[in-house]
């Protein structure tokens, strides 16, 4: 993957296909090739050029330890549209998607449609306990034993159709033990972001076409937050996604690709 200087960080990215550009922008304590198992394939066969990066905090790009706002996100991500020569539709899940937001809301020139993924426009008290939660065993120097960190996650983000499928959620456990509880300082200071004042009001001067994605199972962030986002956004379209939780992209990709793939074609 290339690197790039912009806006005074050191940004690893990766640009595949030819046609408009997507760009992919991913959630709190995750890389760019998350993307790259559903979302890229379906985009580049639809005719699109598509970058996915890792957002400052995200080794190689800079980890910027010493802490980030929203602001800093957007501005990288609207730094790498520029220099991929955009503008861009812009996809983002979780924190990906309120940077997306935000994108839409001070550089509209950059932005030419935007989907927002398991988003919100305001933080909910269950969202809040779970922030300060992970934030503290980090804190605290606590890592969980990988095979309840593995379970607690699936909990949190998964469907209980999922849950209900042995041979799946077995394979979900092993790569979710496999990743660990552990956090590097850059993850650490995105978790900083999790926690915000409400920008409902804020998101009605969006005036870039959007269609926001819930997700009918989402713990994490549930679909009535997603749904208030786009009441927020004049005509923004909305939708949910059945039997999928914060991870949706992943654990219904077919429904998930085809919903971006009709709104950005169309």
């Amino acid at each position: 993957m290339p690197v790039a200087k912009l806006n005074g960080i050191t940004l690893n990215y990766d640009v595949q296909g030819s046609g408009p550009l997507v760009v992919l922008i991913m959630g709190t304590g995750s890389p760019g090739r998350v993307w790259h198992p559903h979302q890229v394939p379906a985009l580049l066969q639809a005719g699109f050029r598509v970058a996915t990066f890792d957002n400052r905090g995200i080794p190689p790009t800079d980890e910027c330890a010493g802490g980030m706002k929203i602001e800093d996100l957007v501005a990288d991500t609207a730094a790498l549209i520029e220099h991929l020569g955009g503008p861009a539709h812009v996809v983002g899940t979780s924190l990906g998607a309120r940077v997306a937001q935000e994108l839409a809301l001070s550089r509209p020139d950059l932005v030419a449609k935007a989907v927002l993924m398991a988003t919100a426009g305001r933080n909910d008290p269950l969202q809040i306990a779970l922030s300060q939660g992970e934030r503290a065993l980090h804190d605290e120097n606590i890592t969980l034993p990988g095979r309840y960190h593995a379970a607690m996650t699936a909990v949190l983000n998964l469907s209980p159709a999922t849950l209900r499928d042995p041979m799946a959620i077995r394979d979900w456990l092993d790569v979710f033990e496999y990743t660990g509880s552990a956090v590097g300082a850059g993850v650490r200071a995105q978790m900083e972001l999790d926690e915000f004042d409400s920008r409902l009001d804020a998101l009605r001067e969006i005036s870039v076409p959007c269609l926001v994605i819930a997700f009918t199972d989402d713990r994490v962030l549930p679909a009535h937050l997603g749904r208030e986002v786009a009441e927020a956004i004049p005509g923004a379209e909305y939708a949910e996604v059945k039997d999928a939780g914060h991870f949706g992209f992943l654990e219904r990709p077919a429904e998930v690709n085809r919903l971006l793939t009709t709104f950005l074609t169309s």
